[in-house]
């Protein structure tokens, strides 16, 4: 099976690397984040489902405000049962929010651009609308 790596840069304004990581790590904030269901288990080795168990995984390397790192998979019909993709996102501060890396390998050929593309659709559009319109989550 042929895969790629998604890279990916994006700045949130108005927000702190703290405040995107508990949106990711937390439930009920990946869950409004999302407008979808999101379980999360924040410690490592602990098991995710976001979008009704469209997409899963179990957390590998957690650092508080810093960097998460997934075992991760999408419910495609020709995804391969037991492949998982390996995302990393690392969380920096800059001076007018924070700066997001995604690195996500191991993505299968077939849904790479559909999961690029997804990562703008779902996650990084709504954070920039979410800290534009109040400057804070709830």
């Amino acid at each position: 099976m042929k895969t790629k790596t998604i890279n990916q840069n994006i700045l949130i304004k108005n927000t702190n690397p703290h405040e995107i990581y508990e949106i990711f790590m937390d439930s009920k904030k990946h869950a409004k984040l999302v407008n979808s269901s999101a379980v999360i288990n924040r410690n490592i080795g602990g098991k995710f489902q976001i979008y009704d168990g469209y997409i899963s995984g179990k957390n590998v390397e957690l650092e508080q405000d810093k960097k998460i790192v997934q075992d991760w998979r999408g419910e495609e019909d020709e995804w391969p049962k037991d492949h998982y993709s390996k995302l990393t996102i690392i969380l920096d501060k800059t001076g007018s929010g924070t700066k997001i890396t995604l690195i996500q390998e191991e993505v299968p050929d077939k849904y790479y651009d559909n999961f690029y593309k997804g990562w703008y659709d779902f996650y990084w559009t709504p954070l920039q609308k979410m800290f534009e319109q109040t400057g804070k989550t709830v």
